[in-house]
């Protein structure tokens, strides 16, 4: 029996039987591991409810004392004589009252008939005295302007009349930029623009713009200023500035969202999972494959075209599987924060094994720190190499449980269904294991995975609820959008009044279109939300032109002097893959007492776009050996604000890296690109060697400059120049569009079509 089975048996989780396992001495490391029968006796009876104990007897009670004989006797009499005294008194007083009554009226009609009735005084009205109306005293008329005044003299003759002039009209003094400093210290928030330091520091803005031109550095009004920058300029304008730290907006709603939530009971919800792979292993077949095998539960739809998300029921429990395009976009959203899956199923072909591409995704699913199940896909095949599969798992890292490891690994077909049950019972498991709870009486929170603009519709975005319970009517902030929720719709296309956690649901009634990882929460005002969201578009585009700050090997001390960090990450890519393992051997072997070194992902081959994204995601630095990096991959992570190092020599990687994590970082070296030309002609001269005649196509050529020559987009040779002459004369540069003649030193084997980069290496100093 295995331990998961005896847990459904007991009636408890497979987790609580493991920690009971734990406590009791067993060996019992995981829910799939066979259970012997004592082991079983001895779990049960540690689970077995405790025998009620009888509750003590109460001693008898003493008999009452009984009252004696002639007392109760008497005592009946009492009771029974009451109602009759009662009615007697009830007889006797009713003539006396109807005598009272009617003596009464006799007595007044006889003296209504002799007159002498006394009359009630006649009430006299008097009418209230009237306030003394007192004459209004009117006020002299103002005169206005253009009225005559004229003054009659005593003998008569009326003198020319006088025209006042008209009051002058003060208008409001027109708003001038301070020219003095403020006495108050000036509080800066980054990012600022050069107007909003003017407004703050009570400068004017053309003296700080003349300021920065004059340093070298020209801003205009809406440039960003860096805090170096802001701190200086106060300083020559004699300013006392203190800089406050931006506001954590994220922090601030989910407190907002905590404080309002009223429900403090945490109930389980369904596990999100993703599956990632190679392409063409299979992951699309098998998403199709586990749709189709639940449609005796009701439960398929056309949902991967609409929504990009469906709940799966498997023996009482919902699953909700992701429809991602791969762990690019999985690692996109979390890039934006957004940590949505919490089971990843990795997807391996058994009749082509690990690639390339399912090493990435182990890379970035391990980055998410998510657990993995792996899923041997195509057993059906009858090329299909099981054990081949297992063993290059096990050399990732990745042992199976019945080799005393802790993956589970199942093998599928999404032709035939082969073991379609068994993956989803293990996903089961995993769920468990995790204790994945949700407070369905808070307010909604939860993650974009789409968004589009539909004819008749609107914006529709399609939202995962991670929290809480989003219902019809709610204000939702979303990204640098907001509104109230329009329509809730399934992913069956049926409407909901409300959407609890783990469930995917399409949202109208938003202002604009979200982007995918984007989290949305739902707000109390929705002026609140309005203002929101112009804040973080204003935010937006202040940080448009700055780079999001990761870690570097430069100030890699001050942060772990901070505190702020206790790892580095990095991601490595070489030439080939015996340098790749010698990097990463060499790697693991740098010890810091104060950061720990992680390699994220190894790999072969250039600087890739998907790498940056990884980077940026996890916080990491890229480091190359020998290995180049396209100009549009180096300017997304200038614009990410990743660091990418390269390498020609193995033991200069290994020591800028030993000294980053000692903090004892020297001078930055840093490739500089400066030109490129092609290879047009070549020339064979005697007692020279090979000249090749080239066309300077970008930047210009130097004779002081190494040079790295391509063919087919491999580097052939990185050396020095041995000459560079145009026409016939030594040249020290060539401009583009310009023809040359070049000597590669001790380099012969130059070819037509070649393409030689010029680049120099500069030093940087540290910044700490």
């Amino acid at each position: 029996m295995r331990a998961y089975e005896l847990a459904r048996a007991i009636g408890v989780t497979s987790k609580e039987l493991l920690v009971k396992a734990k406590e009791l001495g067993l060996s019992i490391v995981n829910q799939l591991r066979t259970v012997t029968e004592e082991e079983a006796q001895a779990l049960r009876q540690a689970f077995a409810p405790p025998k009620p104990v009888a509750p003590p007897t109460a001693p008898p009670a003493a008999p009452r004392a009984r009252p004696p004989a002639a007392a109760k006797v008497a005592e009946a009499a009492k009771v029974a004589e009451a109602p009759k005294v009662a009615e007697a008194a009830k007889v006797a007083e009713a003539p006396k009252a109807a005598e009272t009554a009617e003596a009464k009226r006799a007595r007044e009609a006889e003296a209504a008939k002799k007159g002498k009735v006394k009359k009630k005084p006649e009430e006299v009205l008097v009418a209230p005295e009237e306030p003394e109306v007192r004459p209004r005293r009117r006020r002299p008329r103002a005169r206005t302007w253009g009225e005559a005044e004229v003054e009659v003299p005593a003998g008569g003759v009326p003198v020319a009349p006088v025209i006042p002039v008209p009051p002058r009209r003060l208008r409001p003094a027109a708003r001038r930029p301070v020219t003095a400093p403020r006495k108050k210290p000036a509080s800066l928030v980054f990012p600022m623009s050069v107007r909003e330091f003017s407004n703050q520091a009570g400068v004017k803005a053309d003296l700080i713009i003349r300021k920065l031109l004059d340093r070298g550095t020209p801003k205009a009004m809406n440039d960003l200023l860096q805090e170096e920058e802001a701190v200086v300029l106060a300083k020559e304008f004699g300013v006392v500035v203190e800089t406050k730290k931006e506001r954590d907006e994220e922090q601030e709603l989910l407190a907002l969202v905590a404080k309002e939530g009223r429900s403090e009971d945490r109930v389980s919800r369904a596990p999100v999972i993703t599956l990632m792979g190679h392409v063409d292993h299979g992951k699309t077949s098998l998403l199709d494959r586990i749709r189709q095998s639940n449609i005796a539960g009701g439960e398929f739809g056309g949902i991967t075209q609409h929504i990009g998300a469906y709940r799966v029921q498997s023996d009482g429990h919902t699953l909700v599987f992701l429809d991602t395009p791969g762990h690019e976009a999985f690692t996109a959203m979390r890039a934006r924060g957004a940590q949505v899956t919490d089971l990843v199923v990795l997807v391996v072909a058994a009749d082509d094994g690990v690639m390339p591409q399912t090493e990435e995704a182990i890379s970035h699913a391990r980055a998410a720190k998510v657990a993995i199940v792996v899923a041997i896909n195509k057993v059906d095949r009858p090329d299909a190499n099981v054990m081949r599969v297992k063993n290059q798992l096990s050399s990732l890292g990745f042992l199976p449980e019945e080799w005393g490891g802790q993956t589970i690994m199942v093998e599928t077909s999404a032709i035939t269904g082969q073991g379609i049950g068994q993956l989803l019972e293990m996903l089961v498991l995993e769920a468990e294991m995790l204790e994945l709870r949700a407070d369905p009486g808070k307010p909604a929170r939860g993650v974009v995975l789409e968004a589009r603009v539909t004819a008749g519709r609107g914006v529709v975005a399609t939202v995962l609820i991670a929290d809480g319970t989003l219902r019809l009517g709610d204000i939702v902030l979303c990204g640098m959008s907001y509104g109230r929720v329009r329509s809730l719709t399934d992913d069956h296309g049926e409407a909901l009044a409300e959407a609890g956690p783990a469930t995917p649901v399409e949202v109208t009634g938003l202002t604009g279109v979200p982007e995918a990882g984007d989290r949305l929460y739902v707000l109390a005002d929705i002026q609140k939300a309005k203002e929101m969201a112009a804040e973080r578009d204003r935010r937006r585009r202040l940080t448009e032109v700055v780079p999001r700050r990761h870690v570097t090997l430069q100030d890699l001390r001050a942060e772990v002097e901070a505190g702020q960090r206790k790892e580095l990450a990095v991601v490595v890519k070489a030439d080939v893959q015996g340098s790749l393992e010698v990097i990463k051997e060499q790697l693991a072997q740098i010890n810091s007492p104060e950061v720990r070194l992680n390699v994220l992902h190894g790999a072969v081959g250039d600087v890739s776009e998907g790498d940056v994204l990884l980077a940026d995601a996890s916080d990491a630095v890229i480091i190359g050996f020998t290995v180049g990096v396209q100009p549009a991959v180096a300017a997304e992570a200038r614009r990410r604000g990743v660091e990418v190092r390269l390498y020609q020599i193995i033991y200069e990687l290994t020591d800028q890296v030993r000294r980053a994590l000692a903090g004892l970082l020297e001078p930055e070296r840093r490739e500089v690109s400066l030109g490129e030309a092609e290879v047009r002609q070549l020339f064979s001269v005697s007692r020279v060697g090979m000249v090749a005649g080239c066309l300077v196509t970008r930047g210009v050529m130097r004779r002081n400059a190494r040079v790295r020559l391509r063919r087919d987009g491999q580097v052939v040779f990185d050396g020095a120049l041995d000459s560079l002459r145009r026409f016939k004369d030594d040249a020290s540069e060539v401009a583009e569009g310009y023809e040359c003649g070049m000597k590669l030193a001790g380099f012969n084997d130059v070819q037509q079509g070649d393409r030689i980069e010029a680049y120099a290496i500069e030093e940087v100093a540290r910044k700490l």
